[in-house]
């Protein structure tokens, strides 16, 4: 990377760090240690971007995974080991993957995100286990660094001599607030797990999880779709011990490449029915590229509510509500055009035309607002009223002529005036006394072909200055 007009070191790997090239060296002086040293430019983006689908990666042995700074994932696997006969057993599958994929790696388990943080950097095994109430002892003898302090705090604890963390718990806490403030005290309680310290997963974790693993990887639609009917079954058992329902869903594919691939799924209303949530998932399995194959697979449900307990048919499956076929409908057409994309109209309490409809969720609860007789408006309501040129008889006639869109209509049968006025409550706020504009006069109109249109005037006619109102069409009749 290049710093200040010089380029520097970024990063380096284990065989470099050995021959005392380190983050931050000068080039010429990395080159004078190392003169075949091999060098790649530096591509923060890129390198964050790979770190996150590491941590997605990570997943599989944990739901709570989150990117450590910028090189490093911490993941949270309390409950977890026996999955993997043990955590030393699970610590050793995690660094044997990531060799594979050719990564040079780390890793510490201990009881604390703090201890585990200063042995992975510092100590000098590659996996370390940590007993419980371990991290006093294995911290003892690393450097002060180990507690992520800041270079000030750090090396002004070294030049009192005090290199080692095991230094450190002897000492007043009073006089090392006072010379450091709380930094010190606060990074010895994190990493002796005295103190508590957040771990923020990607994506938020939850609780509502099924996991399958494989002896060998699975790559055909149809082993995928078994192994997602058999999570989804263990999903539901779940959440219906709970009282729960889920309110989206995730299938994670873990492939033997490294890679993750993804399937979402929502609901427009909780729902622990395993058909119905079957059905949703298996839309979207044709369209994966599982590649060499997967060889593990989870299903969360990172949203779910409360769903109170049904009542159970003989064959085992809950009877759906009273809008339960409309609920499973609206769910699939959701998930194949898009949640935003499935709505219906309701009535509002509005005079002008274009505010007399809101656009509200499929399944809503009905409006207490009645819907205006529709006897006298068209069909087809334009997005906008669009201008138009009209000619009338009169000034405040209907017209018999007018041009939309280029092409000139002539008038064959005319009905109205209709008056509509904006709300004069609404007047009082600028953007809706814009929107709303003056008073309308709507006619309906029938052409010399028969085609009938709904248009406008806005505004009455003035003294001579002023001036005349404008004409617009606002829908269309069958």
């Amino acid at each position: 990377m290049a710093q200040q007009g010089t380029q520097r070191i970024a990063a380096v790997n284990r065989a470099a760090a050995a021959e005392g090239v380190c983050p931050g060296l000068l080039l010429t002086d990395a080159r004078a240690l190392v003169p075949g040293l091999s060098l790649q430019p530096a591509a923060p983006a890129a390198d964050a971007r790979a770190l996150a689908a590491l941590a997605d990666w990570c997943s599989r042995y944990s739901p709570w995974a989150a990117v450590d700074g910028a090189d490093g994932v911490r993941l949270d696997v309390t409950g977890c080991g026996h999955l993997f006969g043990g955590e030393g057993a699970m610590l050793d599958d995690l660094l044997a993957r990531l060799e594979d994929f050719g990564i040079d790696a780390r890793a510490t388990i201990a009881d604390s995100l703090g201890a585990a943080w200063a042995v992975a950097r510092y100590g000098g095994e590659v996996a370390t286990v940590l007993p419980l109430d371990g991290a006093a002892a294995a911290l003892a003898e690393l450097p002060v660094a180990a507690l992520r302090l800041s270079p000030a705090a750090a090396g002004g604890l070294q030049r009192l001599g005090l290199g080692r963390i095991g230094e450190l718990p002897a000492l007043p806490r009073a006089a090392l607030a006072a010379r450091f403030g709380r930094e010190v005290a606060d990074g010895l309680d994190r990493a002796l797990g005295r103190a508590g310290e957040p771990l923020s997963p990607r994506p938020p974790a939850t609780t509502f999880w099924s996991r399958l693993a494989f002896a060998e990887p699975i790559g055909e639609l149809a082993d995928i779709t078994r192994a997602a009917r058999r999570l989804t079954q263990q999903l539901c058992s779940l959440l219906a011990r709970e009282e729960r329902g889920a309110r989206r869903l995730e299938l994670r594919l873990y492939l033997v490449d490294g890679e993750v691939k993804h399937v979402r799924a929502g609901l427009n209303r909780p729902s622990r029915d395993e058909g119905h949530l079957m059905r949703l998932l298996a839309e979207h399995l044709p369209a994966l590229e599982p590649g060499f194959g997967a060889d593990l697979m989870l299903l969360t449900a990172p949203a779910s509510e409360p769903l109170a307990v049904a009542q159970i048919t003989l064959t085992g499956r809950e009877l759906p509500a009273d809008d339960g076929e409309l609920g499973l409908l609206v769910d699939r057409l959701g998930n194949r055009l898009g949640m935003v994309n499935v709505a219906r109209f309701a009535p509002h309490q509005s005079y002008l035309p274009e505010r007399a409809v809101e656009v509200v969720p499929p399944l809503a609860p009905p409006s207490d607002t009645a819907w205006a007789a529709a006897a006298r408006r068209p069909v087809y309501l334009l997005p906008h009223p669009e201008p138009i040129e009209a000619v009338a008889e009169v000034p405040d006639g209907p017209p018999v002529l007018f041009r939309w869109r280029g092409l000139a209509h002539r008038v064959r049968r005319s009905d109205g005036p209709e008056r509509i006025a904006p709300e004069w409550w609404q007047r009082m706020r600028a953007e809706a006394a814009e929107l709303a504009g003056e008073t309308r006069d709507y006619y309906r109109i029938e052409d010399s072909l028969g085609r009938r249109f709904w248009l406008y005037r806005q505004g009455p006619y003035g003294p001579a200055p002023a001036p005349p109102p404008s004409w617009y069409l606002h829908g269309l009749f069958a």
